[in-house]
């Protein structure tokens, strides 16, 4: 600054100088011109011959006052510029100092402000790991009861299931043997009277079985079917109020028979764990499953309450009961037997 000052006081000097020079008041030697005051000698035509030659050194020395003014200014402007550029590179320009202190400002504004962000999504990220963690704790805690509770359910209808075939199994007598006692026989000594022939008693029975089998309550059903009141015939126009399981009679028979633990029923061969529907005459359709296949009859169980019933050829024979295939989404879920022999 204070060359900068220093280079106006002289341009101020030198444009004083310049005016002076122009108003004729300020001489090359520094000297102020009295020719206003002094008479100055004439020629012949009215002007002196000082007077030209001092106005055309006066000019000449004008133009090189101007010419030297120029290159001072140029000179000083250049120094200046120079002056600045070392300061510069020394880090002292006042200017660049005070840029460099804003700089400064901004990035240290620039470096909180990344900071606080860092930490605003460190502290968001924490909440959501321990959210999420906490999900799946919770997911997995439900999981587990979940699968726990499903497992209970499935051996729990394992066991009825067991439970079923055992009473079943006690029902029919094919576990209850009764075996002979072994009893010691003693030589009789001669003494001893003749022993009176002992009445062997019949075995009792483990479990009494009061219950009627299915002929003999399909009979006492077709007992009360007759007495009751007949009903109007149907129209023949009206299909729906016709029978829809085929009625019991003489002419109409369905083939039935058993083969190598598969039943052979109505064209159509079926065998253990097959899905079916069992229709009864009472036009009762129950969702069924083959238990087992024997010699004369097969084993259903019902798939609403896992109970099981008999089913004997002569019934199916007779159209008493009817089976059909249960299908599923359009298709059958048993395949049948005969595809696979």
């Amino acid at each position: 600054m204070a060359g900068n000052a220093h280079m106006l006081n002289r341009n101020e000097g030198t444009l004083c100088g310049l005016t002076k020079i122009l108003e004729g008041t300020f001489t090359p030697n520094g000297q102020t011109s009295q020719s206003g005051n002094m008479e100055k000698p004439k020629n012949s035509r009215g002007h002196t011959d000082t007077e030209d030659a001092s106005e055309t050194d006066l000019a000449k020395h004008d133009e090189d006052d101007y010419v030297e003014i120029k290159e001072q200014m140029y000179q000083e402007k250049l120094a200046s510029l120079k002056r600045q550029l070392q300061q510069l590179q020394e880090g002292t320009l006042q200017e660049y100092q005070k840029r460099m202190k804003k700089l400064d400002q901004q990035y240290k504004e620039r470096l909180r402000n990344a900071d606080l962000f860092l930490q605003l999504e460190t502290e968001q990220v924490e909440r959501n790991y321990i959210k999420e963690k906490k999900a799946a704790v919770k997911e997995f805690e439900d999981k587990k009861i979940e699968l726990k509770e499903n497992l209970i359910a499935e051996l729990e209808e394992k066991k009825k299931m067991i439970e079923n075939e055992k009473l079943t199994m006690e029902l029919t007598g094919d576990s209850m043997e009764v075996k002979p006692t072994m009893t010691r026989k003693l030589r009789r000594r001669p003494n001893d009277p003749v022993p009176l022939p002992d009445k062997r008693r019949k075995p009792a029975p483990a479990q009494l079985n009061y219950m009627l089998t299915d002929e003999q309550i399909m009979e006492d059903l077709r007992m009360l079917n007759k007495l009751k009141s007949p009903k109007p015939p149907a129209s023949p126009s009206s299909p729906e109020l016709l029978p829809t399981t085929p009625t019991e009679s003489p002419a109409h028979r369905f083939e039935a028979r058993i083969e190598d633990g598969k039943l052979y029923y109505d064209k159509r061969w079926y065998h253990k764990s097959q899905p079916i529907y069992l229709e009864s005459k009472e036009s009762t359709k129950i969702s069924c499953v083959i238990s087992s296949v024997g010699t004369n009859e097969i084993w259903v169980r019902k798939t609403s309450d896992s109970t099981k019933m008999r089913i004997y050829l002569g019934q199916l024979q007779r159209g008493v009961f009817v089976i059909r295939r249960r299908f599923i989404s359009g298709t059958v879920v048993g395949n049948c037997a005969a595809s696979r022999v």
